[in-house]
């Protein structure tokens, strides 16, 4: 599915099961891949049939990357379908476990405001702000729907602002402000007969909704390929006709970087950066019936790398560690000089 196409112009079943043939060619990928096979799952009704995706993830023998991520979707499809107490329990769970990743708290949050439980989402939204931001000097990106979160709720609630609030306020950058956004009275606007009302309501539900496609509906990524150190010497160990393209591991960053920098320069959206392995790409050079040495086949290992959702968004936001795995700072190592890193 293209992210530009009407969700109504998709069939969401084919799509699901297009993903699911997809993951049983890349075994790697299966968590990714099966969990966007059960979103496609429930947009298109099949609730059910995405909680035996999500069973299938949680009783997979080789491990996940995330399944407090897996339990939390799991736990919202099922309370959609009036499974009320099971996905309580789960969220009950998720609590307790109290996971360092915010996505499934953002999920069980929500899941608990959508049906009404304004309190218990607020104390979600809460645990999980105190537990991933109490010692962060900048909000990591992937933790602003929590603030943004709590901020809503707490506006339903008709609480005061506090400094989470105040927060969430300095990190929203639509020209609609959180307040107007989680006003409780913009809904009485959306029955007023005033036409200057209506055209208000209108641009705020459009500010609103550019947030959530800038999200949630980002274009396919430009990514640039990576070779960790010792996965770049095993590759040209192999494959010495590669060296001309990485004369050393130091000149491999700086050109990943550069390039990005041009391409961001030159006006191009969404970039991101795939990781390679030499085992991944061995076998992706048998699957196109060329050979490994082969420089051309570079670009396209990464495009597919990218198509199979394994791109890092560049350059990485205000306090997170950079591209290049040091552990340092974005800003104190390949984003150190020049306007890249962004707020």
């Amino acid at each position: 599915m293209r992210p530009d196409t009407p969700a109504e112009n998709v069939d969401h079943a084919a799509e699901a099961a297009r993903l699911e043939r997809t993951a049983g060619l890349y075994p790697e990928d299966a968590e990714a891949l099966l969990l966007q096979a059960a979103a496609h799952l429930e947009l298109s009704g099949d609730r059910p049939a995405a909680t035996t995706l999500y069973d299938r993830l949680l009783s997979s023998h080789d491990g996940l990357e995330n399944p407090h991520l897996v339990r939390a979707l799991k736990a919202a499809n099922l309370w959609e379908y009036d499974h009320e107490a099971e996905a309580r329990a789960i969220i009950d769970g998720i609590r307790a476990t109290a996971p360092r990743d915010p996505a499934p708290w953002v999920i069980v949050a929500e899941s608990l405001e959508s049906h009404d439980e304004l309190e218990a989402a607020h104390k979600t939204f809460t645990e999980a702000v105190e537990l991933l931001l109490a010692d962060a000097e900048q909000p990591p990106r992937a933790t602003h729907p929590l603030l943004f979160g709590r901020h809503r709720v707490r506006r339903m609630m008709g609480a005061a602002h506090d400094d989470w609030d105040m927060l969430a306020d300095t990190l929203h950058s639509s020209p609609v402000s959180l307040d107007e956004l989680h006003d409780p009275k913009r809904v009485w606007s959306l029955g007023s007969e005033n036409p200057a009302e209506l055209e208000a309501e209108i641009a705020r539900l459009r500010a609103e909704l550019g947030t959530y496609r800038e999200a949630l509906s980002r274009p396919f990524p430009v990514a640039v390929l990576h070779w960790p150190a010792a996965e770049l010497a095993e590759l040209l160990s192999a494959y010495g006709d590669l060296s001309a393209e990485y004369p050393s591991h130091e000149t491999h960053l700086a050109t990943i970087e550069a390039s990005l920098r041009e391409l961001s320069a030159s006006g191009t959206a969404n970039l991101g950066i795939v990781t390679g392995t030499v085992p991944s790409y061995e076998a992706f050079a048998a699957s196109e019936g060329t050979s490994p040495s082969d420089p051309a086949l570079l670009p396209q290992y990464a495009t597919t790398l990218a198509a199979r959702g394994r791109a890092v968004p560049w350059p990485p936001q205000r306090g997170e560690s950079c591209w290049c795995g040091t552990g340092k700072p974005y800003t104190s190592c390949h984003g150190g000089s020049g306007p890249t890193a962004t707020d």
